[in-house]
């Protein structure tokens, strides 16, 4: 397996200055808005290296400036709904996924688009010895897993076009292809729910539901565990609470927009 350290120095140049400018990106997504200078404190980037990653990221329509402060841009706009930063939905999905960790027992994540991608923004782990984990800033494809899938349902369609245009890579065994693709997305709409066995991690479960606001879909919270235990009378239960998570969140958003 090829490292880091094995690279040459220009690609691990290249590496460094992409994380960069996706922790970059990323902090622009968590704060709504956000002046350069706040990205450069809280990055302890240059100023002058934070409007270039700022320029280069407006020029391919990811971020826009909004007088002296930025913000996410066309490219990655999940229609009007993605005025709500990833800060909000972290802090009032957070009541949401502890009362899944303990009634499910299995790590609980909120997650939102970000382009084509899936990002997870927050998880809670559940106490067991053997559990599945997606750290903050995990990014996975729309088309694959549960999480991905909720939010890949109901995105704009050009979105939807854009991701059915790739060559769907097959992650795992379990990954589905286009028609599969399809044809999930369809169920998905009509019932809310996403469930995926093993397509991003051998071996476990995930299931899904969107969170939404009057314009549109702005994040997705679920849960994920070993397969071994997500039996049926599980996911029963799990869909069930992942409904009632997921109107406590919406409902904890709308209460803040009428402040």
């Amino acid at each position: 397996m090829t490292t880091a350290r094995d690279r040459p120095p220009e690609e691990a140049a290249e590496d460094t200055s992409f994380a960069r400018g996706l922790r970059l990106l990323l902090t622009v997504a968590d704060r709504g808005e956000v002046r350069a200078d706040e990205l450069s404190t809280m990055l302890d980037m240059p100023l002058s290296t934070v409007y270039r990653f700022l320029r280069t990221l407006g020029e391919f329509g990811f971020v826009d400036r909004h007088g002296g402060q930025f913000r996410l841009g066309p490219k990655l706009l999940i229609g009007t709904g993605a005025t709500v930063s990833s800060e909000r939905l972290i802090r009032h999905s957070d009541a949401a996924l502890r009362m899944l960790v303990n009634e499910t027992g299995e790590t609980a994540v909120v997650v939102r688009r970000i382009g084509l991608s899936c990002v997870c923004l927050q998880q809670i782990e559940g106490d067991a010895a053997l559990r599945v984990t997606l750290e903050p800033g995990t990014m996975s494809p729309l088309y694959a897993g549960a999480l991905g899938r909720v939010l890949l349902a109901f995105a704009p369609p050009d979105v939807l076009e854009e991701v059915l245009a790739q060559d769907l890579l097959q992650i795992t065994p379990q990954t589905p292809d286009e028609a599969a693709l399809r044809a999930s997305l369809g169920t998905i709409v009509m019932t809310g729910m996403a469930t995926s066995d093993g397509e991003l991690i051998d071996g476990s479960t995930s299931m899904a539901a969107p969170l939404f606001r009057e314009d549109g879909i702005v994040g997705a919270i679920g849960v994920v565990g070993p397969a071994f235990r997500c039996d049926e009378a599980w996911r029963l239960q799990a869909s069930r609470l992942l409904q009632e998570a997921a109107r406590e969140v919406n409902a904890a958003l709308a209460e803040d927009d009428s402040r």
